[in-house]
C-alpha cells in the first residue's frame, strides 16, 4: 500500500467510489442523498431493529450487521467491515455517534483497504482524549478553561477540587454529546458524580476515564465549523450558537451567533484554524468553546466528525459539508471554497421525548407524520408514518431547519414550520421548541447553557400521554370531519370518549394482601437496567432511587413514590424491561 508524505498509509480511492454509511436514521438518509447527487452508490447497514428503516430503503444496497443491541451491530467493527467487503465498498462514512470518533474504527477501516471519510486515527485519538486536546489547544494559543490536564480518580479529584473551585464539571475524557458529564457544586457530591460519569463513559465510549474542569455558570456555547484538506488548506465555515441545552444536550442551534461581532469572529476563526493546523487535522471538524459574559471564549473540546447541527451552516453558506468531506477523502482541495454567509438559520432537534413528563423517552410506532414545507424550510428525517422509533438508540428522529434574512424572520419561520409538523403515535419535543422560541430570553438572546432547565420549572408543558406507573392510557382519539356553514368549509375535530381503549386488567397484586397497602413501581419505558440500588426487604423512603434505567441513550433514575419496604424486586442489572413491566413492589 502506498504511503503519503507524512509516512501514513494512503488509502484514498483509486477506483470508482462507493460509500458505506456506518450509521442509521436521519444522518444515514442525509449522507445517502448527497451520494445520489454526486453519482456515488451508497451502502446502508442495519440491525434487526432497523430492518424496515428509511435509510435501508433509500440506499442502493443494504446489509444486516446484527441484533438491535448497538454493541452487537452499529458498534461492531467486524460486522461493518464484513459488510464493506461484501458490498465492495471503497469509502466508509461514520456519520456521528456510534463509531464516528473511535480511532480504532478509523484505523481498522484503513487497514482493511477502505478510505475513512474523516480525520486520521492519530487525530481522532489525540483530539478524542480531552486532556490531550486541552494541551494541544494551549500550545496553539487557544484559551482553555482551568481544570486537570489528565484523567483523575476519586483521590486525585479530591486533591484537585480546591484548586479548580466549585462548581466544576466531571467530564468523560473520551466522549462527547453531554454523555458522562455532570456538574458538581460541592464536595459532598464529588465522589458520586465521578463514579456516575465514569460508568456512563464506559457504557457510551468504552473508556471510563474522566477529568475535571471549572464550570462557568452563565456561559454561552459557541463552536467553529472547519474543513481542512491534505494540501494544508483550512477553511473556517462560520460559528454556531448552541446555548439552548438541557442536561448538556443541545435542543436548538443557530448561526450566526448574535453574541459574536466581526472582531470576535476573526479572533475565533484564527484560534480555530491555528488549532486545526497544530493537530495536522484533515476533513470536517468542530471546535466547541464557551463564551463568558465578558466576551472571552475558552476551548472545551474538538469533535472529530460531522456535527448534528452542521445543517444550519449549510443553510447560510450554501455549501454541502458532506460533499466536502467526500471530496477531501478522495484527495480534493478546499482552497477554492468560498464562504459567503447569507441570513440566519435555526435548527430544532425533534426527539421522541415528552417534555411534559421531564423529557421521558417515548419510542414506538409513528401513526401519522406530515413534514412542513414552504420557502427556506428543510427537514432531515429518518422516519415516516407507520415506521417504528426503536428504544435501542438515540431519541432524535428528525431535525427541522429554517433560514431567513435575519434572526427574527428565521424565528417566525421556525414557529410556522413547527405548527405544520404533525407527528402522532409518539411524544415529541415540538411543544418545548415552540415555548423556547416564543420566550423573551430566546428572543433577546440572553439565554445561557443553564437557562432552559431553570426556565422549564415555570413552563407548565402538558404531558402528551399518561405514562403514570408505566401504564399507557390513551386520551380520547379524535375524529376529523368537514362541514359547510353558509357555504364556508369548516373542519371539526370530535373527541368521542366511547372510543377510548379498554382499561388494562387489574394487577395480580390487587387481588390479595387484604388491607395491607402496597405500591408498584413499573418501567415508564422500554430500556435496560443499568444498576439496581436497593435490595429485597430494605426499608425505603419516598424519593429514593430504586434503579437506573437506560433508554434511548439516557439514564433515568427510577424513584420510589412512597415510604415502605421492598417486598418484591424482580429485576437485575443488565436486564431489558418493557414499558409497564414490574420493577419493584413497596409494602
Amino acid at each position: 500500500m502506498a504511503r503519503d508524505v507524512h509516512g501514513r498509509h494512503d488509502t484514498r480511492v483509486t477506483s470508482k467510489p462507493k460509500v458505506l454509511i456506518a450509521n442509521r436514521g436521519e444522518i444515514a438518509v442525509r449522507i445517502i442523498r448527497t451520494c445520489r447527487e454526486m453519482g456515488i452508490p451508497s451502502v446502508a447497514v442495519y440491525s434487526d431493529a432497523d430492518r424496515d428503516a428509511l435509510h435501508v430503503e433509500m440506499a442502493d444496497e443494504a446489509y444486516r450487521i446484527g441484533p438491535p443491541l448497538a454493541s452487537a451491530s452499529y458498534l461492531s467493527i467486524d460486522a461493518i467491515l464484513e459488510a464493506a467487503r461484501e458490498s465492495k465498498t471503497t469509502l466508509v462514512h461514520p456519520g456521528y455517534g456510534f463509531l464516528a470518533e473511535r480511532a480504532q474504527f478509523a484505523q481498522a477501516v484503513g487497514d482493511a483497504g477502505f478510505t475513512f471519510i474523516g480525520p486520521s486515527p492519530e487525530a481522532i485519538e489525540e483530539m478524542g482524549d480531552k486532556a490531550a486536546a486541552r494541551r494541544l489547544a494551549d500550545a496553539a494559543g487557544m484559551p482553555i478553561v482551568p481544570g486537570t490536564r489528565d484523567p483523575v480518580d476519586v483521590d486525585a479529584a479530591k486533591r484537585e477540587a480546591p484548586r479548580i473551585g466549585y462548581p466544576m464539571l466531571v467530564k468523560a475524557a473520551f466522549g462527547g454529546g453531554g454523555k458522562g458529564m455532570h456538574v458538581v457544586r460541592d464536595a459532598q457530591h464529588l465522589e458520586d458524580s465521578l463514579k456516575r460519569a465514569a460508568r456512563e463513559a464506559q457504557s457510551y465510549f468504552g473508556r471510563p476515564e474522566v477529568f475535571l474542569e471549572r464550570y462557568v455558570d452563565r456561559a454561552h456555547h459557541i463552536e467553529a465549523q472547519i474543513i481542512a484538506d491534505d494540501h494544508g488548506n483550512v477553511v473556517f465555515l462560520g460559528e454556531r450558537d448552541c446555548s439552548v441545552q438541557r442536561r448538556h444536550q443541545k435542543l436548538i442551534e443557530e448561526t450566526p451567533s448574535v453574541l459574536v461581532d466581526e472582531a470576535l469572529r476573526e479572533r475565533f476563526a484564527a484560534a480555530a484554524t491555528a488549532l486545526v493546523r497544530q493537530a495536522n487535522y484533515v476533513n470536517a471538524g468542530t471546535i466547541e468553546c464557551i463564551l463568558d459574559e465578558e466576551g472571552s471564549f475558552y476551548f472545551l473540546e474538538m469533535n472529530t466528525r460531522l456535527q448534528v447541527e452542521h445543517t444550519v451552516t449549510e443553510m447560510v453558506t450554501g455549501l454541502d459539508i458532506v460533499a466536502l468531506q467526500i471530496e477531501v477523502a478522495l484527495g480534493g482541495s478546499v482552497a477554492d471554497v468560498a464562504v459567503v454567509p447569507r441570513g440566519h438559520a435555526i435548527q430544532c432537534r425533534i426527539n421522541a421525548e415528552d417534555p411534559g413528563r421531564n423529557f421521558l423517552p417515548g419510542p414506538g410506532r409513528i401513526t401519522r407524520y406530515e413534514e412542513p414545507g414552504g420557502p427556506f424550510v428543510r427537514v432531515d428525517s429518518g422516519f415516516s408514518a407507520g415506521r417504528n422509533i426503536p428504544g435501542d438508540y438515540d431519541s432524535m428522529f428528525a431535525k427541522l431547519i429554517v433560514s431567513g434574512a435575519d434572526r427574527e424572520q428565521a424565528r417566525h419561520r421556525m414557529l410556522r414550520a413547527l405548527d405544520e409538523f404533525v407527528v402522532e403515535g409518539v411524544p415529541t419535543t415540538i411543544p418545548v421548541h415552540r415555548w423556547i422560541l416564543e420566550s423573551e430570553a430566546f428572543r433577546d438572546a440572553t439565554h445561557t447553557t443553564t437557562w432552559l432547565e431553570k426556565a422549564l420549572v415555570d413552563a407548565h408543558l402538558p404531558a402528551q400521554g399518561d405514562l403514570a406507573q408505566g401504564v399507557v392510557t390513551r386520551a380520547p382519539r379524535p375524529r376529523d370531519i368537514l362541514v359547510e356553514v353558509d357555504g364556508r368549509r369548516v373542519p371539526v375535530r370530535i373527541f368521542d370518549e366511547r372510543r377510548e381503549a379498554a382499561p388494562n386488567a387489574p394487577s395480580s397484586h390487587g387481588a390479595h394482601h387484604g388491607e395491607h397497602v402496597h405500591g408498584e413501581i413499573r418501567a415508564p419505558m422500554q430500556g435496560t437496567i443499568v444498576k439496581v440500588l436497593v435490595e429485597k426487604g430494605q426499608p425505603i423512603q419516598a424519593g429514593d432511587v430504586v434503579c437506573i434505567l437506560e433508554a434511548m441513550k439516557m439514564e433515568n433514575h427510577i424513584a420510589c413514590t412512597r415510604e415502605g419496604e421492598i417486598s418484591e424486586l424482580p429485576i437485575r442489572a443488565g436486564q431489558v424491561v418493557e414499558t409497564g413491566q414490574l420493577l419493584a413492589v413497596i409494602d
